[in-house]
């Protein structure tokens, strides 16, 4: 088979199960949270400060960090249930060269986490200008700080995407990767700043706000970098193991 043909495929199959509608039903709850947030939240002093101005609106609707995270566990959730399913040998007997399976797998996987990542963007950013009419102020972020947080969103989240395929190439089984997709992302960074202040700036919510316009702690092109050493390392790590052992 072709490169396109087994991305397409990849692309079908993910696609073709309840898997993306119950992430989807997620990024609607999360919006429906923000717009709760702005109706009935305040400051301690009653007021809405917290929406008055525009930075305070786009690190409200800064959704690049959360898509990561989702993408991070779409992606586990997507690669190891093929192994658990032994949906993923057909797909090697289809392509007996495993490398270019695995990447098809990669890049559909990727793709995915971006759509699911911009469209949780646009969710919160409509949730956002549906409930401000209940507040005294108006919708604050421009036209190019919209673009920005959608194109972070879903830049973090074919990034994250790729990362949890890659502990589910490792892991084989759902539960397993998606607790190596948690323990990477929200378990670790934290243990990993306590022992070594100066990685704070490295860990992926922090780069992705910085994606997203709302932090200055790294360089934007220093933040794409470390994103996507993020993704590769444990998708490099998935494709030597699945070459190295066996399929089941």
């Amino acid at each position: 088979m072709t490169m396109k043909r087994l991305i397409r495929s990849e692309l079908r199959k993910l696609t073709s199960t309840k898997m993306p509608w119950a992430f989807l039903v997620v990024l609607v709850a999360i919006a429906g949270i923000n717009a709760f947030a702005v109706i009935a939240g305040t400051d301690f002093d009653g007021s809405k400060g917290f929406i008055s101005t525009e930075a305070d609106q786009r690190s409200l609707v800064a959704f690049a960090a959360n898509g990561f995270i989702l993408a991070a566990l779409f992606g586990a959730i997507a690669v190891a249930r093929e192994y658990g399913h032994h949906t993923v040998v057909p797909t090697f007997l289809a392509s007996p060269r495993r490398h270019r399976a695995v990447l098809a797998q990669l890049t559909a996987v990727g793709v995915s986490g971006a759509v699911l990542s911009f469209v949780g963007a646009g969710l919160t950013v409509g949730a956002l200008v549906v409930s401000l009419p209940t507040t005294e102020y108006s919708f604050l972020i421009s036209a190019s700080h919209v673009a920005q947080i959608l194109g972070a969103s879903a830049f973090a989240g074919a990034a994250g995407a790729i990362l949890g395929a890659g502990i589910g190439a490792v892991v084989r089984n759902v539960g397993g990767a998606v607790t190596g997709a948690v323990l990477a992302l929200i378990v670790g960074p934290p243990l990993i700043v306590q022992l070594a202040n100066g990685t704070a700036s490295w860990m992926p919510n922090i780069l992705a706000t910085v994606l997203a316009g709302v932090g200055t702690d790294v360089s934007t092109p220093a933040a794409v970098g470390a994103l996507i050493a993020w993704a590769l390392v444990p998708a490099v790590i998935g494709l030597v193991a699945v070459e190295r052992r066996d399929v089941v």
